[in-house]
């Protein structure tokens, strides 16, 4: 299938590498046509690496070339193409980050509505005593529950819980710390900790945190960061929500965002390091 979407790919630039297009209309060809056949299918699964860089290399030939220029020169890297016009860049997607974008969407699903058949079943059969985010690959995963645990990564630095009773929210291993860029809290820590929930650092008179008892269970840093987490009374359940929007909906807009900007900090410490 994903030889197929490549083909697919192949078969379209063929098909206008004889017409004289200018640049503006080889950008609204490749925005518009060549970069949304693989949507389908990158909405499902990750693709290997490989297939991407091909359909990338691709894309980067018609660009430079098009007409009966086969062996043009590529005067810039894909990867900086991808970049904003700010950036010098010309905003093409950079498809693996958004096919990661793409396959988070089952991801928010799986957390967003534990309740639904889908969810009910992935979790059942791989991770069914623990979280979304503890989840291990497992022995023999399908290939969709491959895609999705990959796409975790992306999910984690935008996921937060937003605090109703706390009574679903485990003190350790969740996202819901505001302060934190991990976003939750790490070990070690006393051992009664591993055993909460974010329920029982609740003051029972009301909606506020039990900063006697924080205090008292927490290192000074601690405390600080979550006794900074918001408590709304509005909201009476725990649920997840996408801190990048203000509906707390994930969309696949602000993720591919999110791990563009992540995978740039990345790569600019990488750097630094050397």
């Amino acid at each position: 299938m994903t030889f197929n979407v490549k083909d697919r790919v192949w078969k379209k630039i063929n098909s206008w590498r004889g017409r004289p297009l200018s640049r503006a209309g080889k950008e609204v060809m490749i925005k518009s046509v060549l970069q949304s056949i693989p949507s389908y299918i990158m909405s499902l699964f990750i693709l290997p690496d490989g297939i991407v860089s091909d359909i990338e290399k691709m894309l980067n030939s018609f660009w430079w070339g098009g007409g009966t220029n086969h062996n043009c020169i590529r005067w810039m890297a894909w990867d900086k193409l991808t970049g904003t016009k700010n950036e010098g860049g010309l905003g093409f997607r950079d498809l693996k980050s958004f096919n990661l974008a793409m396959v988070a969407k089952r991801g928010w699903l799986l957390l967003s509505k534990p309740h639904s058949l889908v969810s009910i079943i992935f979790k059942a059969k791989y991770f069914p005593n623990s979280t979304f985010f503890e989840a291990s690959l497992g022995n023999n995963p399908s290939f969709v529950w491959r895609s999705v645990w990959q796409a975790r990564s992306l999910l984690s630095l935008g996921c937060r819980w937003s605090i109703g009773d706390g009574r679903n929210i485990p003190v350790m291993g969740s996202l819901w710390l505001r302060g934190s860029r991990e976003g939750m809290l790490i070990g070690p820590q006393t051992q009664g900790v591993y055993a909460m929930s974010v329920h029982e650092l609740l003051s029972p008179n009301g909606k506020l945190w039990n900063a006697g008892l924080i205090s008292e269970m927490f290192g000074a840093d601690e405390a600080k960061i979550i006794l900074q987490v918001p408590l709304v009374d509005e909201v009476q359940e725990d649920k997840w929500i996408w801190g990048e929007e203000q509906n707390g909906e994930y969309n696949v807009r602000t993720g591919y965002r999110v791990w563009r900007r992540e995978s740039s900090r990345s790569v600019g410490v990488g750097v630094t390091g050397n």
